[in-house]
């Protein structure tokens, strides 16, 4: 995964351009993507597909020729979608389009001006104050014109047509957590769920954010019904602990499970309430689409000093937290896909175990006990209302012995699994 975001770090990406294509024909290198165009000028809900944006170089020169900021050195010094300019200004009537973060002074800010036509150039606050009056030779060699936003999918067939979506970004240029950890996360979770078998499929997008979701939204109406959980994957990559942010619904069976894995780990973690403002969580949760999408990331947008920096760089994630993220999020599909609902097909009084064998099933081990409860909780508590989680929780035993008491169970036809909405 890290060797994945080295590997992107470098590129220039936009909501739109060449920076996406790189990006795109790289993660196509390691997992099967379509990728889906939409034209520039398309109606998408109350949006309108922007033009793209492709740029080539960027540059301000002090009088003596010298680059004091310098696209080809990072490209965070230029206002994403910038429009073209080349003139000569006085250093009064450049600060304006000059953007820095004084509080961080070494560090480079990312700024964008995606749907306002502006320019602008990021630099350290340290370099902004060594810029003596005078006049700059100031060029932005880009291109604002009628193309295409692209998006990837991986779609990986289940045993049922139910999904769950997994959505993570494609927009940001060199930024490696956010969001690139989420990229190469996502890229490694596809190759897992293509060697396994599954219950339900999963569609893993690779988006623009905001009007990526949007895009995708629109163009998919008729897809909705059959997305029962989705999940944003951002900033996976950082030192700090997992925090996940809840759907719209707040209750519903990916907000149950989620909190169940982080609480189960037994490590710190925290989780917060759904607000519509954030990632794309807040599209796929608008009123009118209303599914069940939570965030699950390690440290929250705004929430790190290096976010939206250049300090959000390759030294500031760390392979063993994307490894930990990438458990995490195989932790809880494999919850998603093993939860269901039972109904006992020998409800009056307790079935007799012991004639069919069950008792022995489970015996020899050192937890025999332990899974012969098990199969009591799930007996008793399949009722039709109740999901194995449930279960889990009510007996205090871990998920995964509640789902092998089960399966058990279903295949000695003690149970029939209830089909919920």
């Amino acid at each position: 995964m890290y060797a994945l975001i080295e590997r992107l770090y470098p590129i220039c990406r936009s909501i739109t351009g060449p920076g996406v294509v790189e990006t795109l024909e790289i993660i196509r290198q390691e997992i099967p993507v379509k990728i889906h165009r939409i034209a520039s000028g398309t109606e998408i809900f109350d949006w309108t597909v922007p033009q793209e944006w492709s740029i080539r170089d960027a540059y301000v020169k002090d009088e003596k020729g010298n680059r004091v900021i310098d696209f080809k050195a990072s490209n965070l010094h230029v206002v994403n979608y910038s429009r073209p300019i080349r003139a000569t200004l006085p250093l009064k009537a450049l600060k304006p389009h000059l953007h820095t973060d004084p509080g961080h002074p070494a560090w480079i800010p990312y700024r964008t001006s995606y749907y306002k036509e502006d320019w602008g150039f990021c630099l350290s606050h340290n370099a902004l104050e060594a810029m003596s009056e005078g006049s700059y030779e100031v060029l932005i060699d880009s291109t604002l014109s009628d193309g295409e936003l692209l998006w990837g999918e991986c779609f990986i067939p289940g045993s049922t047509t139910d999904e769950i979506i997994i959505s993570t970004h494609i927009c940001h240029p060199s930024l490696a957590n956010d969001n690139l950890s989420g990229i190469a996360v996502c890229v490694e979770l596809a190759k897992l769920l293509m060697a396994s078998q599954r219950r339900y499929s999963v569609r893993l997008l690779f988006i623009p954010g905001t009007i990526g979701s949007i895009a995708w939204l629109s163009m998919n109406r008729e897809r909705l019904s059959r997305i029962k959980h989705g999940l944003v994957a951002v900033n996976l990559g950082d030192p700090g602990m997992l925090h996940y942010k809840k759907s719209r619904h707040e209750t519903a069976e990916i907000d149950r499970v989620v909190e169940h894995v982080l609480t189960a780990a037994g490590e710190a973690h925290s989780i917060m309430a759904f607000s519509p403002y954030g990632y794309d969580e807040r599209q796929f949760g608008s009123p009118g689409i209303n599914l069940p999408f939570g965030c699950l990331s390690r440290t929250p947008y705004g929430q790190f000093a290096e976010y939206h920096t250049s300090a959000d760089n390759l030294d500031f994630i760390k392979p063993e937290a994307l490894a930990h993220s990438f458990e995490t999020y195989v932790c809880v599909l494999g919850t998603l896909d093993r939860n269901r609902a039972f109904l006992n097909l020998s409800p009056m009084c307790e079935p007799q175990l012991g004639k069919r064998g069950l008792y022995d099933a489970v015996g020899g081990k050192s937890d025999t006990k332990t899974r012969q409860m098990a199969l009591l909780w799930v007996l008793n508590y399949s009722d039709g209302k109740h999901d194995l989680l449930d279960i889990a929780r009510k007996s205090g035993l871990a998920f995964d012995l509640i789902a092998d008491a089960a399966d058990l169970l279903l295949g000695h036809d003690l149970l029939a699994p209830v089909e919920r909405d």
